[in-house]
């Protein structure tokens, strides 16, 4: 079983610039084809700054960090019994190209089913830009199979 005190562990945070030709490289493997994500001029026109992060976004920031799926160490986990549960965005701003993104993340909850075969470990991640605003917020459940 899973060690429940682990509950409110946090992760060290860091830090990731936010670079254009990585928002539009994004943008094209989603799929997304609305201009403002690939194009500066196009952005401007429709009113932001510059290129800003497409949905989703929030998520290959925590690929950033010092470990892959720091998760794993800090449980002893082994990678093929992990399953990816949910994931779910809270857009509070925007993230342009040319930011500077904190990612701050720890252990929310953790908890059971099917009498322990299947364990779920819930980790929400914070993004504040370099001006210090909060961004986004993301919950992510993984599942263990036991």
């Amino acid at each position: 079983m899973l060690d429940k005190a682990k509950i409110g562990h946090e992760f060290p945070s860091f830090v990731v610039d936010i670079e254009k030709g990585r928002l539009r490289f994004f943008a094209k493997s989603i799929g997304e084809t609305n201009p403002i994500y690939t194009d500066e001029s196009a952005a401007q026109a429709a009113g932001y700054r510059t290129i800003p992060a497409p949905p989703t976004f929030m998520f290959s920031v925590d690929l950033e960090g010092p470990e892959l799926l720091p998760i794993l160490k800090l449980f002893d986990l082994d990678m093929g019994r992990i399953l990816h549960g949910s994931q779910e965005f809270e857009y509070l701003g925007q993230i342009y190209a040319g930011d500077r993104i904190t990612q701050q993340s720890r252990i929310v909850d953790i908890f059971d089913k099917k009498g322990g075969a299947l364990e779920f470990i819930v980790q929400e991640s914070r993004y504040t830009n370099q001006n210090n605003e909060l961004v986004g917020t993301a919950q992510q459940t993984l599942v263990y199979r036991n």
